[in-house]
């Protein structure tokens, strides 16, 4: 059985680690590459940086933090946001990145994720989803629209279709957002995971709504999720990752240490 994998995401803005609540009101919460070397050390499994000055000011990736990253940070990690062409994939991974995400590209331009994935390997190529519900009359979820732009602009795309499709084309794993629960701490959209987990080949990594040990159980068992992106939880210390993988491991739930 694979092991389930813990990873921290951060956001960094103008070069800064930042926190949002629902992809808006960024807090700073300190040093990109330091905060990865702390997570590193706790035990984390890889981490995720997406780079939102890029992605919501249409700005040019900065490379200069990213090597910085990859000098204290000695586990895989992957950028995301802000990738547009094949370029950017090689400028991130010359910089130390190990992984690729992108989101926004691929949406309108589905075969980006092809010729990177033809040149890099899939290994290397990371869709990342937004999502927020769409619900009926009655208020129950009928199904889950696709985001861009760090989840500010709607697409009409259904999300289970876009996977599928992206991950025909060459996406080798998958971060899924629900927009609704980023930040909130009331858990992830488990219903979500689980369907991508289902509908798809791929490894799905759940995020957005990580605020107590039970969500990330219940992700894993419930989800089937094969790996959980946390960031309140350890960002502001109300968990650590070793602290996090002990309760897990007592649940039963095969991770690394």
């Amino acid at each position: 059985m694979l092991r389930k994998r813990i990873v921290p995401a951060i956001d960094v803005l103008n070069d800064k680690a930042v926190k949002y609540i629902q992809f808006r009101n960024p807090t700073i919460i300190g040093d990109p590459a330091e905060l990865g070397k702390k997570y590193t050390e706790d035990g984390a499994d890889e981490l995720i940086y997406l780079d939102t000055t890029a992605s919501l000011k249409n700005q040019d990736l900065k490379i200069e933090w990213i090597r910085k990253v990859a000098e204290q940070v000695f586990i895989p990690f992957s950028v995301i946001g802000g990738v547009r062409t094949i370029d950017d994939f090689k400028r991130l991974l010359r910089a130390g990145a190990d992984k690729v995400g992108v989101n926004s590209a691929a949406v309108q331009r589905p075969e980006l994720l092809r010729e990177a994935a033809e040149i890099y390997g899939k290994q290397c190529v990371v869709l990342g989803l937004d999502a927020m519900p769409i619900y009926n009359d009655e208020n129950e979820i009928i199904r889950w629209e696709v985001y861009t732009h760090s989840g500010h602009e709607k697409t009409g795309m259904d999300v289970v279709e876009w996977a599928q499709q992206a991950t025909e084309l060459g996406a080798g794993e998958i971060i899924c957002t629900s927009i609704h629960k980023d930040g909130m701490k009331n858990g992830y959209d488990v219903e979500l995971i689980k369907l991508l987990s289902e509908k798809t080949n791929v490894p799905i990594i759940a995020s957005g709504g990580a605020g107590k040990l039970e969500h990330i159980e219940e992700v894993f068992t419930d989800g089937k999720a094969d790996a959980a992106l946390v960031a309140s939880m350890i960002h502001y210390g109300d968990y650590t990752i070793s602290e996090i993988k002990s309760y897990l491991q007592n649940k039963n739930i095969n991770v690394r240490f």
